[in-house]
């Protein structure tokens, strides 16, 4: 039997909605995980510290006994400034800045990336350590979308050299090329994007539950991750970008766009780098690139993975999850806290 044992694993890329959702899919990341980035865009989102606070405490009670920690986020403002966020400055971990429509409960984020508009937030949050987190996607052609923002990233990387800039759950070679020429830029990859390509999603019958934004790319973008990943690029980390929807509003007209990978991801990413050699960069890839990059100490975890198929549920409450009803390969042994 092959095994390996994480400490620490963080989830870097968490959406865990509000309400009934986030009761049933809080704890399968909490079980697993140490700790997790939380996305703030909920309906309204995330934008002040009674809003935040109110929520992590949601998250803690939904999460159970599970020693799990919840680091949180604020949904970006142009208007944010250094006296808004200093006093919020120990309770967030990142801000999230989404370009408006482009992706789930978007449209109250930004239209337009003038460095002048945004720059006193920028800068409080580069004065005050505040990493920010971004979804990158242009409304152009769905195929380019993410390379055509890459120069906004490379714009704000240079604009703003103190402030740590994570590119999010990055599908392109482009995306990747552009951490390279810039110290403060990094990115999170996500398990979905390591495995398919868009021809998974629509190169037959439509597969709905793959259905994703940013949309999966080329062969060669998912090697060029692939790469990345296995090979623990220092300024790479594990994001899952899981985004639990309702069968119903996925498959359906507009399909909601998101990948529910919440109760296999450490399991799958196992197998993956198993099956490439590459078992002993694993802990890099989900913990340790990301406690240097963003400075954090999470709880103490261990969770022991091993080579025994389980079983994926067909869904957990409403929401189907990626390989479901199908066997894969590895398993969570145990977990301790």
């Amino acid at each position: 039997m092959t095994e390996v044992i994480l400490h620490e694993p963080l989830d870097m890329h968490l959406h865990l909605r509000d309400g009934d959702m986030l009761r049933t899919v809080a704890p399968l990341s909490a079980r697993s995980f140490s700790g997790a980035l939380i996305m703030p865009n909920l309906v309204p989102p995330i934008t002040d510290g009674e809003m935040l606070r109110a929520y992590r405490h949601r998250i803690l009670e939904a999460a159970g006994e599970n020693c799990f920690k919840p680091y949180m986020t604020l949904f970006f403002k142009p208007e944010y400034d250094f006296d808004f966020l200093a006093p919020l400055a120990e309770e967030i971990t990142a801000i999230k800045l989404y370009p408006a429509g482009i992706t789930t409960n978007s449209e109250g984020g930004v239209s337009g990336f003038d460095v002048e508009t945004l720059r006193p937030a920028l800068e409080a949050m580069s004065e005050l350590g505040i990493p920010l987190c971004i979804h990158g996607e242009t409304g152009g052609f769905v195929l380019d979308r993410e390379r055509e923002f890459v120069p906004i990233y490379e714009e704000l990387a240079v604009a703003f050299p103190e402030l740590s800039i994570v590119m999010e759950h990055i599908t392109d070679a482009v995306s990747l090329e552009a951490l390279e020429r810039h110290p403060n830029l990094y990115a999170t990859i996500t398990l979905h994007h390591l495995l398919i390509t868009l021809d998974d999603v629509v190169g037959g019958m439509l597969q709905p539950h793959l259905f994703c934004k940013p949309i999966a790319k080329r062969p060669e973008d998912r090697q060029a991750l692939l790469h990345a990943a296995l090979n623990a690029h220092p300024k790479v980390m594990f994001g899952s970008d899981s985004a639990p929807h309702p069968r119903h509003a996925k498959e359906a007209p507009g399909c909601a766009a998101g990948v529910f990978t919440a109760p296999v991801a450490l399991p799958v990413l196992a197998e993956l780098f198993a099956r490439h050699g590459k078992l002993e960069k694993l802990q890099h890839f989900v913990s340790t690139n990301a406690r240097e990059i963003y400075q954090i100490d999470p709880p103490v975890k261990k969770v022991r993975l091993v080579d025994t198929p389980m079983q994926v549920p067909e869904k957990y409450g409403e929401v189907v999850p990626l390989f479901a009803g199908r066997e894969i390969g590895w398993s969570i042994a145990d977990v301790e806290c």
